[in-house]
């Protein structure tokens, strides 16, 4: 055991949903809840219910012109309001958004208060993660920025440093615009190449705004890049820039449709390369923060083979327990699985890979193009940060 931990979850966080069909469905955080629960996890963890955030805690992120559009829409959910990005067609609008919302950004805060002073060592909200909202503005499936308004209110209560991972397919670019400016917060995020998926954004050229230069790191991964060279990039960048940046505090994004059978992206990791992932985050937390980690969920659209035995991985790490990736799933979870859904789920926590990768120091190959994005981002964001770059 690694330290007293700590799960925020209640059924309340399941009311998040945007309707049948919809590839965010509460069906996943609801499998991955049952699955943790018949594997013993849940034994492990503390879990307490999710506190709802109030206006005034939404308002340290979101303007309260976007409160107010968010609390509208979920009331008249027929309205679509494209100003604030709400009713779109990746962002529909459903009754009492406001209050699921609410209620997922309360769960990351309540991780984070509990990691912050000193209750747990380690936290965790899978139904938070929703990355992709501004300020003013829903986008991609998320209304509410819950990590962001996590991470402020560490800085607003004492937090001098907050390093923040994302290994969602996605780029964290939420995140990222509200902290672009501040010093205080480290945004790292490993993802698809903004040249072949949304939000287009990512580069390893935005590095933080100014007074703020060296604060955002970015890894655009090429279309195709799997287990060992995901692993290869992570390990090349993101051990270096967070020991440079010294953090009091890491939060983490932990987005599963990096998989090969997300049906959104086009990475193709395993189950076991995301848990060598999630493996890693701890152990660097446990390096430079003291053990201080607080993780959420994000993406991840394959609901019944991936997202439950990820998500279910890694509330294991959070625990200090971590499940043997050849453990059976239990028969129970996969009975209802079949009844639920006439699917014949997986037969084990893993998919059978050995999620090993070539280090970075073993050289640089400039015909790959793997390589030539680690090089671009090491080339722009380790001078920022004091790091030589051909180390």
């Amino acid at each position: 055991m690694s330290g007293e931990a700590k799960l925020v979850y209640d059924d309340g966080l399941t009311a998040y949903d945007f309707g049948g069909g919809h590839p965010m469905s509460p069906i996943r955080v609801q499998l991955t809840i049952r699955l943790a629960r018949e594997l013993g996890i849940l034994d492990q963890l503390t879990v307490v219910p999710a506190p709802m955030a109030d206006d005034e805690l939404l308002r340290t992120v979101h303007t309260a012109e976007y409160v107010d559009a968010v609390r509208r829409a979920g009331a008249n959910p027929d309205v679509p309001d494209e100003q604030h990005g709400l009713g779109t067609d990746d962002t529909y609008c459903f009754p009492g958004m406001h209050e699921a919302s609410a209620r997922i950004a309360g769960a990351s805060v309540e991780a984070a208060r509990s990691v912050w002073q000193g209750e747990v060592l380690h936290a965790a909200n899978v139904a938070g993660g929703l990355h992709h909202a501004m300020p003013n503005r829903a986008s991609g499936f998320c209304v509410y920025n819950d990590p962001a308004i996590a991470i402020q209110w560490l800085l607003d209560n004492g937090a001098e440093r907050v390093a923040y991972v994302d290994v969602d397919v996605h780029h964290g670019d939420g995140v990222q615009e509200v902290f672009y400016n501040d010093p205080r917060v480290l945004t790292v995020s490993l993802h698809e190449s903004p040249t072949t998926l949304f939000p287009g954004t990512g580069s390893a050229g935005e590095t933080g705004g100014p007074g703020a230069e060296g604060s955002a790191v970015n890894i655009p991964l090429p279309p195709g890049t799997g287990d060992a060279g995901w692993l290869r990039a992570f390990h090349a960048i993101v051990p270096d820039v967070l020991r440079a940046f010294r953090p009091s505090i890491l939060v983490t994004q932990h987005g599963c449709d990096s998989h090969v059978e997300d049906p959104l992206a086009h990475l193709t990791k395993t189950v076991d390369g995301q848990r060598a992932a999630y493996l890693a985050l701890h152990d660097l937390a446990h390096e430079l923060t003291g053990g201080k980690w607080v993780a959420t969920g994000g993406g991840g659209y394959a609901i019944i083979d991936v997202v439950p035995r990820a998500w279910s991985h890694l509330l294991a790490i959070v625990a200090g327990k971590p499940v043997d990736p050849q453990t059976p799933v239990p028969e129970a979870w996969r009975e209802e699985v079949q009844i639920r859904f006439g699917r014949v789920a997986p037969l084990r926590m893993t998919d059978g890979r050995d999620p090993e990768y070539v280090d970075w120091s073993s050289g640089y190959n400039p015909g790959a193009w793997l390589d030539r994005s680690i090089k671009a981002t090491r080339d722009v964001s380790f001078p920022l940060l004091g790091l030589d770059p051909t180390y």
